[in-house]
Formats: structure tokens, sequence, C-alpha cells
């Protein structure tokens, strides 16, 4: 089961020239949501296609288009909110978010602000503990809403010195926005709750998560305050008692996310002591020089005009079409943890690594299917497979080695025919050149020795060949593993260790 007593982690302290200070942080995190489709199109979303390829009339605002939903959006949308365990509203509906932007052909985007698809829901973060012995902590974050909109287009600014061409592919694309509260308290938190929702979303297959391509990005909000003013924020709701925000837009990188937030942070401290105020803006930051630059001041929903969108109905879906959706969810990231500890006798730190991605989960459960043996093979998986994969910078997917092959391995492991050290020489056959491991074995004489009457030959030999050290051995006792390890090289690696240890043990007398 999942140890749900776990410490709330502690906030990230600042050191100032007055006193300490600790950062407050909400997340917006825009995510695509798979689908062959556009959200009020029937445009292909595929990404890489020649630029304005993907583009329906109405994506380009042409006169007369009217928008038509797309059913398997909502459904997606739906489907995360239960992911997240959050409320989902039967009854929503889509405003118009006026603003003119060049890669913005309407002139107005379609989002959710008044009533939006989704309600409040959670996501568990787990953090590792920072020093050996310290418990490991939770932060719970709450998920105030999620809403669906339009993706804009794309300016390309570094194809002329002279224009700016616009890219109208993404124009239309559903977006979730999944809108934190600021219960985020520090840099590292941030990317684990950036990470446990890219996971989340992965395992229901609502978003690819592919930050590269911007498939999902996080718009961070950063503000400071005095010790003790968020716990009074935390009784009152009164945003009052917390430090101005800003916004750092467009973040895609779990590293970039955490050098944006200390910085931030830290200018924020620094503007604030030197007697002056922090701004509510938007800003960005540039990696290259480690700072955030403004890029706008921050508008408010006023700024926008926002209006009931005139040509779209209030949406309305039926709670047992919800029901059955639920009914269709995979198994998430956490319920899929506590199964491996539960059924596996996992470690919390194994089963982690194991859930951290889908098709590693996947792969794991394959081999234990073959090798019938759960904690050995998290090893073998994470050990040495995965160490194999990560030095030569393969995914999973990609692996030379099969479930089945694996699993094949560490059955003869546990059915006693080849020894730990025999597994891995096959197991490096098996990578190099594949084949079937027991045929391997066989017809490469890889067999393990178990007749007790050859280990003893074996043992008498060294024995006697060795009467100094025997005497060593007599009055050391741990000095006796010099000989099980000369047995072992004398039988090539084949013979049974723990046969070897006994016979060892009693021939020496210990």
């Amino acid at each position: 089961m999942l140890d749900l007593t776990c410490e709330t982690p502690k906030p990230k302290v600042i050191a100032g020239t007055r006193h300490d200070w600790e950062l407050v942080i909400g997340m917006e995190v825009h995510a695509q949501v798979s689908s062959n489709a556009k959200l009020f199109s029937g445009a292909s979303t595929a990404f890489g296609a020649a630029p304005n390829t993907n583009v329906a009339f109405v994506d380009a605002g042409m006169p007369g288009m009217l928008p038509v939903i797309n059913e398997y959006c909502i459904e997606q949308a739906v489907r995360t909110g239960l992911g997240l365990k959050a409320k989902i509203n039967l009854n929503s509906a889509f405003d118009r978010k006026n603003y003119f932007y060049p890669d913005l052909p309407q002139g107005y985007q379609i989002s959710q602000l008044y009533h939006p698809i989704v309600g409040a829901g959670e996501v568990r973060v787990d953090m590792r503990a920072a020093t050996p012995g310290e418990n490991p902590a939770t932060r719970i974050v709450r998920i105030e809403r999620i809403h669906l909109e339009q993706d804009a287009g794309k300016s390309i600014h570094d194809m002329d010195p002279a224009l700016s061409f616009v890219d109208l592919n993404r124009t239309g694309v559903a977006l979730m926005e999944i809108v934190s509260r600021p219960d985020i308290r520090s840099p590292e938190e941030a990317a684990a709750y950036l990470a446990k929702l890219r996971q989340i979303l992965l395992y229901l297959g609502t978003c690819d998560g592919n930050l590269q391509n911007g498939n999902l990005r996080a718009d961070v909000n950063i503000s400071v305050c005095v010790p003790g003013a968020y716990e009074r924020y935390q009784k009152t709701q009164d945003f009052s008692h917390l430090g101005t925000r800003c916004e750092i837009k467009n973040m895609n990188s779990m590293r970039f996310i955490q050098q944006a937030i200390e910085y931030e942070a830290r200018r924020q401290i620094a503007i604030i002591e030197a007697g002056g105020k922090v701004e509510q803006e938007t800003r960005l930051y540039d990696p290259d020089k480690g700072e955030t630059r403004s890029m706008r001041s921050k508008e408010e929903a006023h700024d926008y005009r926002y209006f009931p969108d005139p040509d779209l109905l209030p949406l309305e879906i039926e709670q047992a079409w919800v029901d059955e959706i639920a009914a269709r969810l995979p198994e998430l990231p956490d319920a899929k943890k506590a199964r491996f500890i539960g059924d596996y006798g996992l470690s919390d730190y194994d089963a982690s690594v194991l859930t951290a991605d889908l098709d590693a989960a996947h792969f794991f459960e394959d081999v234990v299917a073959t090798a019938g043996e759960g904690k050995l093979a998290a090893n073998w998986v994470i050990n040495e497979l995965f160490g194999r994969l990560r030095k030569e910078g393969h995914e999973i997917t990609e692996s030379p080695v099969s479930p089945a092959q694996l699993g094949g391995i560490i059955a003869l492991i546990t059915s006693g025919d080849i020894s730990g050290k025999i597994a891995k020489d096959v197991f490096e056959i098996i990578y190099t050149e594949g084949g079937d491991p027991a045929e391997i074995v066989t017809a490469r004489g890889m067999k393990q020795v178990t007749d007790t009457g050859a280990i003893e030959a074996a043992v008498d030999k060294i024995i006697a060949a060795n009467s100094a050290q025997v005497k060593k051995a007599m009055e050391n006792p741990k000095l006796a593993g010099w000989f099980v390890g000369q047995v072992m090289k004398a039988t090539g690696g084949k013979a049974n260790p723990k046969a070897v240890n006994k016979i060892v043990t009693a021939k020496l007398g210990l």
C-alpha cells in the first residue's frame, strides 16, 4: 500500500538582507489534447506538416465559418479530470477571449473562463528525501480548474532579417489548461509537479507530454512572502497575505523551470528589500543569460473583454457518459505503484522507478509473467537493463532484449540452472546476439554445476594444495571465502555458490 503518512515538504527559504523569504508558486499547464482533429474543425493535428497545410476555413477565421465541437476532445478533457480526481461539470460553456496577434486569425480565442468543463481536483507529488535517513515528503497540489481552449498559430522570426512569417497549423488545436492553486513551495516541487502531471496524462492517453514540440508547456506564477504569511493565506484564502506574482510564460523544460523560479524569486526579493514594489507582469526566461525579462504588463480578465461565444451553445453532457468514461480509465501511477509494492514486494523506490514510465511498467510485468518472481525481476530490469539502455541512449521500447528473454534468464536463476554471474554473461549474449536463454545455456555449456560430488572433489583439491591458507581460515573463519572464490574459479564460475559455501564450511570444520 502507499504510505499516506508522509510529511509535507518544507517551503524553499531564501535569506534576504533583512529577513528570510518563502516562495509561493502556482502553475498553468497547457496540455495539447491527443486527438487527430482540432477542437472546432476536422483539420489534422499532425506535427511536422508543411506550414499552413493543416488549416481549415474556420481555423483561418474565414467569414461565415462556424465552429463545430469535436466530441472526442470533450471526452479527453473529462478523462483527464477523472484522472485528477476532479469534479466534472455537466454544464459548461465557451467564451471568446478577445485580443489581436498575427498568429490568431480570428482576432479572438475560444476558451472557457466562466464555466470550465472540469472543476477542483488534486495531484499527489512525492518528493524524495533530501538527505539519507530523512523521510520522503508529499505535497498535495490542488487543481482549481481545467478548461478547454484553442491554441494559437506560430510566428517565425528567424527566416528573414526583415520579415516575420506565420504558420497556422497549430491554430485551433485543442488545449487543456490545467490551473493549480498556489500550493507549490519550491523550484524542485514545481518540476516534480509537472513531471507527475505529465506522467498521469501519459497513463490516461490524453496528451503525449512532448515538451520539445510544445505539446506540454507551463506558465509559472511566482511570488515571495515572509514566513507565516502563507499560513495566514491558507486560513483565510485571502491573497493579500501573499506577494505580487509575476508569470513566466511558455516554459517547456523541468530544468529551466527551476532556474527561472530561483532567479525570479531573488529578483523580487531584491526589489522589495530596496524599497521598491514588484509589478504584476508577464515575463520570459532567457536560458542563455539565466534571467527573466519583462514581456508585458499582466492583463486581467476584463482586458480581454470575455463574452459567451455566440456561435456555440452551452455544452451539456450526461452523467451516464461520464460514468462510462470513468469505467474505462486505466490503472493510474499511484495505484500501479501501490500494487507493485503489495503484489511483488518491491521497495517504494523500485516501484517508483518502474511506474515512472508506462512502457517500463508494462515491460516489467511482462518479465514477471515469464520469470514468476517480482523482486529479482525488478533488480534485473532496473539495474541491468535500464542501466545498459541509459548508457547507450536507448528507450525501453528500443530494448534488444524482450520481456520473455529477460524473464527466461531470471527463471534459469531461480531454478538453479545458472548463477547470477553466469546470468550476466547470458544477458550480454542476448543483448548483442539475441537468442533463447535456455538454448544458449545448453549449447554453450553454461549450466551451473549442482553435483555435490563434483563440487566436493574441487574443494578437496583446493584445500589439499593450500595448507597454509587452511590454517589461517581455521583461526579466522572469514577467510573461508578465499576457498569459495578458488573453487568458483576452478569450475569456471559454474559451481552453485551456495553449495560451494556449505561444503567449504563443512570441510574446514567451521
